[in-house]
């Protein structure tokens, strides 16, 4: 019976937690009157890191710039993580839980800390919009196989970008 109960599949948030914020406002406070519209720009990342057997780390980046004319009105980074316990799952399985199913559980969080953070600077919420994670996941294994040349993954077999 032991046997059978440590061969039993687990998927478990261990937690969820802000790693890394900052919100810069170098023009302030005079870009503050300017009456044009802000051109904004958000770039998303992801980072998977296993912590120990088993454990495995997931960081969503979400980096926005908000500029007006080329001044900048704010810039925000916000880091995101989520720590997984994820055992007994074969390897072509763990790859996809760990690079889409685990950033989609760690998404919704960081884009509540990016609006909040927006707000409480005094600007209009930014709101991140949806993301497919498995396009990104494809992509950046891909990627990851044009630079192997041979059509493998990362050594640990997990995609990860910086």
């Amino acid at each position: 019976m032991a046997d059978e109960t440590s061969q039993t599949p687990v998927f478990q948030i261990q937690r969820m937690y802000l790693k890394d914020m900052s919100l810069e406002q170098p023009n302030s406070p005079q870009i503050l009157l300017e009456q044009k519209q802000p051109q904004v720009e958000i770039n998303l990342q992801m980072a998977t890191n296993s912590v120990s057997d088993g454990i495995y780390e997931v960081c969503v980046t979400a980096t926005v710039t908000t500029k007006v004319s080329d001044k900048t009105l704010f810039l925000i980074e916000a880091k995101q993580a989520g720590i997984f316990e994820i055992r007994n799952i074969p390897q072509e399985q763990l790859e996809p839980i760990v690079g889409i199913a685990c950033p989609q559980i760690v998404y919704p969080y960081l884009r509540a800390v990016v609006s909040d953070i927006c707000t409480r600077a005094g600007f209009p919420p930014v709101l991140l919009a949806e993301v497919n994670f498995q396009a990104m996941y494809e992509a950046q294994k891909q990627q990851a196989a044009a630079a192997n040349g041979n059509g493998s993954t990362s050594p640990s077999g997990i995609i990860t970008s910086a």
